[in-house]
């Protein structure tokens, strides 16, 4: 196409009205038009993310950081479906999902928490597997919840879901962090939905979750190094 062609299809999207819905499950792409149309939803986002991926791919073998991707990206995706959270995408070592419903918070959560434990059984088996090998997996799981804005881009047989709002945003950011030993975290507005069971944990009903600031956005967040066998 001429550059006259691509920029007359820019100046089509703007000021253009939007057809937006009310969306009661998460979408897919067929379901939204390539044009300004979209679903609005209140939901809850987790974005997994494997720690220094770089490292991984630099200092190891193809096949061996192959393995290692696969292993992550699989127990995630197991653990998000198996508590009702639909996979939305991925991007290289990380995988976002989405939480719908009355305990989308709490199921989010649950599901950060099992990760952890994977993560630790993963471990195991590496070191069973490679007992020389000097690679440990670590990760970090964001979570935050918000409305969504979700619109189609890209163009014809190329494109996906694009989902506007915080918690796709602040999920992300969040699962950059990667403190030692705390694993994962979520904002303030996910930790006052979580019912008990998911805040307090062990025979003794500790709290699972420290109040932290996030001094990037200067807003209170809560990690956890604690995780939650499946």
């Amino acid at each position: 196409m001429t550059s006259e062609e691509i920029l007359k299809e820019i100046r089509a999207i703007f000021g253009k009205k939007w057809n937006t819905r009310e969306g009661r499950q998460v979408p897919e792409a067929k379901d939204i038009a390539l044009g300004n149309d979209a679903v609005t939803l209140s939901g809850t986002v987790l974005y997994a993310d494997m720690a220094d991926s770089t490292g991984l791919v630099n200092g190891f073998r193809p096949w061996f950081a192959a393995e290692v991707y696969k292993a992550y990206l699989l127990g995630a995706c197991r653990v998000i479906r198996n508590l009702g959270g639909e996979v939305t995408a991925f991007d290289g070592d990380r995988v976002m999902a989405v939480f719908l419903g009355d305990y989308k918070n709490t199921t989010a959560a649950k599901a950060a928490l099992q990760i952890n434990y994977l993560v630790t059984k993963t471990n195991e088996m590496l070191r069973a597997s490679y007992p020389t090998t000097a690679y440990t997996l670590r990760q970090t799981v964001g979570i935050d919840t918000s409305d969504l804005f979700v619109a189609r881009t890209g163009i014809r047989n190329a494109n996906d879901l694009v989902w506007v709002g915080r918690a796709a945003n602040y999920a992300a950011k969040l699962s950059a962090l990667g403190e030692s030993g705390y694993p994962t975290y979520i904002t303030e507005d996910v930790f006052t939905k979580l019912n008990d069971g998911a805040k307090f944990g062990g025979q003794e009903k500790k709290p699972m979750w420290e109040k932290r600031i996030w001094t990037e956005r200067q807003m209170t967040v809560y990690r956890s190094s604690w995780w939650w066998q499946i």
